[in-house]
C-alpha cells in the first residue's frame, strides 16, 4: 500500500466520543450533488460557517470525481463510499472508490505555465482542505481523507 500525505495540523487532543455518518453513492455524475448536499448539512449541523462548508462541498465533488473517473469506470464496479466522522473539533470525510488503485507518484503536480484540462481534483482538494491523506493499494483502490477543522484558521 502506498500513501500521500498533506498534513497541516500535528497535534490534536484525542476526542473518544464522534460520530460517523455513511453513504454509498452510485458512480453517476448526477449524484455528485447528493454527497455535496450532504457535506452542507452535516457541516452545517457542526457548526462550520459556510465558507469553510463551500470548501468541503468543492473539495467533496473533486473526490467523487475521481473516484467515478477513475475508480469505477475502470473495472465496472457500480458504487463508491462516502464517510462522514464528527468530533467535536473537526470532520473527517473519506471517500473510498474500488477500482483499480494507482501509483500515487504518478500523480504530477499541476503545471500552471502548461495548463491542460483535468489533473486538478487533488491539487483543488488540498488547497481547500486542512490536512488531506491519499492511499491507494493495487486492486483495492483508492481512499482520499479529507480533514477540516472547526474554529479558527490553522
Amino acid at each position: 500500500m502506498v500513501m500521500m500525505s498533506n498534513k497541516k495540523k500535528q497535534n490534536e487532543t484525542n476526542i473518544n466520543q464522534c460520530d460517523e455518518i455513511r453513504l454509498s453513492i452510485p458512480n453517476k455524475p448526477e449524484y455528485v450533488k447528493v454527497a455535496r448536499l450532504t457535506v452542507a448539512a452535516i457541516a452545517s449541523r457542526v457548526g462550520f460557517d459556510i465558507e469553510k462548508i463551500e470548501d468541503m462541498k468543492i473539495a467533496v465533488s473533486e473526490a467523487c470525481n475521481n473516484a467515478i473517473i477513475h475508480g469505477c469506470k475502470c473495472c465496472g464496479v457500480g458504487e463508491y463510499n462516502i464517510s462522514f466522522t464528527l468530533t467535536e473539533k473537526r470532520i473527517t470525510i473519506s471517500v473510498h472508490d474500488k477500482g483499480e488503485g494507482c501509483r500515487l507518484e504518478n500523480i504530477e503536480e499541476p503545471n500552471f505555465n502548461k495548463p491542460k484540462e483535468g489533473g486538478l481534483g487533488i491539487f483543488i482538494i488540498k488547497s481547500l482542505m486542512d490536512d488531506v491523506e491519499i492511499k491507494s493499494e493495487k486492486g483495492k483502490g483508492m481512499i482520499i481523507k479529507m480533514i477540516k477543522y472547526l474554529g479558527d484558521d490553522i
